[in-house]
């Protein structure tokens, strides 16, 4: 007779299996509800996140600011301030406009160690883990798009404002150029650049079109195999990287086994996990910034509000710089869109060689250059 969905069974050893599943179930349950045993499960802190960056920018020689910037709501975003004091400058010199660089989805103020120093050499740079993000706050997100979007952007603004800054170049990265892109619409008068890195979120979702009535010179939409469909309609109920913390103590050697090539892009600087160890700790914290990723996302990581149906609304007086690997997964043809739809009025497009979606990890160098050259184009 099946109890509790199990069935009774008269061995000891099939009672003892049977009390052991369902002692799983229960805290299986408890912690889907109150997550109060996933500290001891998981192991991470928001300690060895700490331990894990201060290795990582121990490697910056200017002269560094780290700290939390407190928002009015009591939110605080963990900030980096640089600068190179040993520049001597006329004093009737103007101050250069500094540059805030903004991560991508999953990141944090440490993934731009290889930049930070180089950039930092002839203006001020600032660098802060977005809201819900690395050390940064970790509140609540709506699940609504569009309201998840603003949450994002009103903090980028609270805390320009906490900072002092009048005007910014403003670099974001992946999740960050999007976001990146919504402030500068939202606020065009506080960015004199907007540059813009592998930006996520900008092309229209294909739509399913007959490509035979449009006869053999049709572009083909992409269609992803019906085993991907269904994979990513199961993933759509969880929050990107759930499988990160629900791996446990297995979930350090999943980044390892998964994302290889973070280690090898900073291997000159660490020798061991330490770049890996980052992104684990910055990733298994409590969800917030990745639950407001999945509002303003769907399936396969298309964006639900793309930017090219908003990129008109930047003034077309604002310059744009959209950099992509010349081998990213990221296509470049949306910054040619946006650039058509601009007119083409200080918007360009640039490829970067030999550079995949971390384009500053991967050619730091070349990346530099390419944003000092545009910094200097400022002021």
């Amino acid at each position: 007779m099946p109890i509790n969905g199990f069935y009774q069974h008269r061995s000891s050893y099939d009672r003892r299996l049977r009390v052991r599943i369902f002692s799983f179930n229960v805290l299986w349950l408890r912690s889907s509800s109150y997550f109060s045993w996933w500290p001891s499960w998981r192991p991470t802190s928001m300690s060895l996140l700490k331990t894990a960056e201060s290795k990582i920018l121990s490697c910056i020689r200017n002269d560094l600011w780290a700290r939390f910037v407190k928002l009015p709501n009591q939110d605080r975003i963990w900030t980096l301030t640089l600068s190179n004091k040993t520049v001597n400058k006329p004093s009737e010199q103007p101050p250069k406009t500094p540059l805030v660089m903004v991560h991508g989805f999953g990141g944090g103020v440490g993934l731009w160690i290889r930049n930070l120093d180089s950039l930092s050499r002839s203006r001020p740079v600032h660098a802060f883990d977005l809201l819900g993000f690395g050390r940064s706050s970790r509140p609540h997100f709506p699940s609504d798009a569009a309201k998840a979007e603003e949450q994002f952007v009103d903090s980028i603004e609270q805390w320009r404002e906490s900072v002092g800054l009048e005007k910014m170049i403003l670099l974001g990265h992946s999740l960050g150029g999007y976001l990146a892109t919504s402030y500068a619409i939202q606020y065009p008068s506080r960015v004199s650049h907007l540059i813009l890195v592998d930006p996520w979120g900008f092309p229209e979702r294909p739509k399913a079109e007959n490509q035979e009535s449009q006869g053999p010179e049709a572009v083909k939409t992409f269609r992803p195999p019906r085993w991907v469909k269904v994979i990513a309609s199961i993933v759509s109920f969880f929050n990107p990287l759930a499988v990160i913390r629900a791996a446990g103590p297995w979930g350090p050697g999943l980044v390892n086994r998964f994302r290889p090539d973070f280690k090898r892009k900073f291997e000159d600087l660490f020798d061991d996990d330490t770049m890996t160890q980052y992104i684990y700790h910055c990733n298994a914290q409590t969800p917030s910034g990745e639950v407001g990723f999945r509002a303003m996302s769907e399936s396969l990581g298309w964006a639900k509000r793309p930017m090219l149906q908003r990129v008109h609304l930047l003034p077309p007086s604002m310059p744009v710089t959209m950099l992509y690997g010349a081998v990213s997964w990221v296509s470049s043809s949306s910054g040619d869109k946006a650039a058509e739809i601009r007119g083409k009025a200080h918007t360009r497009v640039m490829l970067i060689d030999e550079a995949s979606h971390h384009v500053y990890a991967d050619q730091p160098e070349e990346f530099n250059k390419v944003v000092e050259n545009i910094c200097k184009s400022v002021d």
